[in-house]
């Protein structure tokens, strides 16, 4: 799937280039810490409720992380069905909706702490715009970093980042039914945890 930005000449960062905005009521210094984001457990009813309800057919597809919060909906299919067809009318509703996609991002961020990316798919064809690339800082001993640099040396990716975020999504690829099982359980302690008394 490709990915873009609703504002690729705006700085990173920035709403509608993809990032958190730095020192609003989520970015740091005196936004949202780590251990207090608001809980979003209802986002997709959230986003399923406030969307209009002839942008998509079917159900949406909200994913949610610590930082950010991907909403993928599906276009009708143009007659042609071809490829090209499909990326061209992608192409229109992400500038037909611009407007009332910001305002919501807008509302949703507010809500739920995290920045909002946006994403279209007719069939095999997707586009994700406004999305994060979040930095994760990690320690690798040296077989773990000759993993990284055989990568790098085999031109599978360019830099040890580019290698680790290849593994990490090879990983997913190859453990969605563990790590959807691992999901419902934590999902299940934080409500565990949620019922409980209150220090």
């Amino acid at each position: 799937m490709k990915q873009e930005h609703d504002n690729p000449s705006g700085p990173r960062g920035r709403r509608g280039a993809g990032g958190p905005r730095r020192g609003g009521p989520f970015g740091r210094p005196g936004g949202w810490q780590q251990g207090d984001l608001p809980d979003a457990t209802d986002a997709a009813d959230w986003f399923a409720g406030r969307i209009p309800d002839e942008w998509f057919t079917g159900d949406l597809r909200v994913t949610v992380d610590r930082d950010e919060i991907t909403v993928m909906g599906e276009l009708p299919a143009p007659e042609s069905g071809e490829a090209a067809a499909a990326e061209g009318r992608i192409t229109r509703w992400r500038e037909d909706t611009r407007g009332q996609r910001m305002k919501i991002a807008d509302e949703a961020q507010a809500k739920y702490g995290r920045s909002v990316a946006w994403g279209a798919r007719i069939g095999d064809t997707g586009r994700l715009f406004t999305h994060l690339a979040v930095p994760a800082m990690t320690r690798l001993r040296q077989s773990e970093r000759q993993v990284l640099d055989t990568l790098v040396d085999a031109g599978v990716a360019r830099s040890r980042s580019e290698a680790l975020a290849w593994c990490v999504r090879l990983v997913g690829q190859h453990t969605d039914e563990w790590l959807g099982g691992l999901r419902e359980a934590m999902s299940e302690v934080e409500r565990l945890r949620a019922e409980g008394p209150s220090l």
